[in-house]
């Protein structure tokens, strides 16, 4: 284990000095990502209990070709600037994506009660059997930014397979592996709490489109007066989703304790200073201990942020390293 550990730290990020300290990278990433028209197919998929997601289907590059899974952050969607570079990059690998939009974030208000969560798995499981059952001779991977990646390590290791009945590879970056600590920290600092008004202006737009219909199950004046992603799920996410409360959603929702079980050979990239989780919380002794997982460690960063190169020439570190990571692996992966 050790000798796994003292590798991956030769492969660690080093931010340009314009764009040092966690906050540089988590924003300045964000600014100078390109915005890039995608060439997809828009696919509403219903779901068992009469909702839907919507995804975004890249063209097969030929019959048998590897497919990717990707899912984006907390209020995010398919056409998110960091989704599309790691679709780019998956592309000029020769792998086809299909890009979820969780309930809710395509545009259009989801027809349940319920919204997505951290931790809910469902959809992910319904989307893999589809391109299963569509593409049986493509092997299949997924990656998963912030959120998306946590529902995607829970996705796997809440299996009895540890995922290999569901995926081939997977690879994840930023991930709040810890719901409550990260939700803490947001909470308490100057900057986390900017970040999380302008999830908060997000979130309650997508209360007030359901306004009508959640006055009948939940307290909509607490949720008006809710401030903190932590209060949100108090009033909102735990309710709706069967929770007692938010310290129960997060507790069994963080993937840190479904990291034991994954068996899918999967790539974590994550910073020291992500700027969502604090340092203690990163699952250092849970990749260390189970031989599927590489943490890819580096101390600067920020959150989906891994940005170098120069302002004119910007790289995207993190999403090369995802990208990288499915390919290699994808393309060993033989099928009838």
């Amino acid at each position: 284990m050790g000798s796994r550990v003292s590798v991956l730290k030769e492969a660690t990020f080093a931010p340009p000095r314009w764009a040092a300290g966690p906050h540089a990278q988590t924003l300045m990433a964000r600014m100078l990502r390109p915005e890039t028209e995608a060439e997809v197919i828009r696919e509403r998929l219903e779901t068992p209990d009469g909702d839907f997601f919507d995804v975004d289907w890249s063209p097969l590059p030929h019959h048998g070709a590897p497919i990717v899974a990707v899912l984006h952050g907390l209020e995010g969607s398919s056409s998110r600037k960091y989704v599309r570079s790691v679709c780019r990059q998956l592309h000029e690998r020769g792998l086809a994506t299909v890009a979820m939009n969780f309930r809710g974030c395509s545009g259009e208000a989801n027809r349940s009660l319920s919204f997505y969560h951290s931790g809910d798995t469902r959809d992910l499981n319904q989307l893999v059997e589809v391109v299963r059952t569509r593409h049986p001779s493509s092997a299949l991977g997924a990656v998963g930014f912030s959120l998306g990646g946590n529902v995607l390590l829970k996705t796997m290791g809440e299996r009895a397979d540890g995922g290999c009945g569901l995926l081939d590879a997977a690879a994840v970056m930023s991930v709040p592996y810890d719901l409550a600590a990260g939700s803490a920290l947001l909470g308490n600092t100057r900057m986390g709490r900017l970040y999380t008004a302008y999830f908060m202006r997000s979130l309650r737009h997508k209360v007030e489109q359901k306004r009508d219909l959640l006055a009948t199950v939940i307290d909509l004046d607490e949720v008006d007066r809710a401030r903190s992603i932590w209060d949100f799920d108090e009033r909102v996410t735990a309710p709706l989703h069967g929770f007692a409360d938010a310290s129960e959603y997060y507790a069994q929702c963080s993937s840190r304790r479904f990291l034991p079980d994954i068996q899918v050979s999967t790539l974590m990239i994550h910073a020291v200073d992500d700027p969502f989780l604090p340092p203690d919380a990163i699952p250092r002794s849970e990749a260390d201990g189970n031989e599927a997982l590489t943490l890819r460690l580096s101390a600067h960063g920020g959150h989906v942020g891994f940005l170098c190169g120069t302002p004119w020439a910007p790289v995207f570190w993190g999403e090369m390293q995802a990208a990288e990571f499915l390919a290699g692996r994808l393309r060993l992966v033989q099928r009838p």
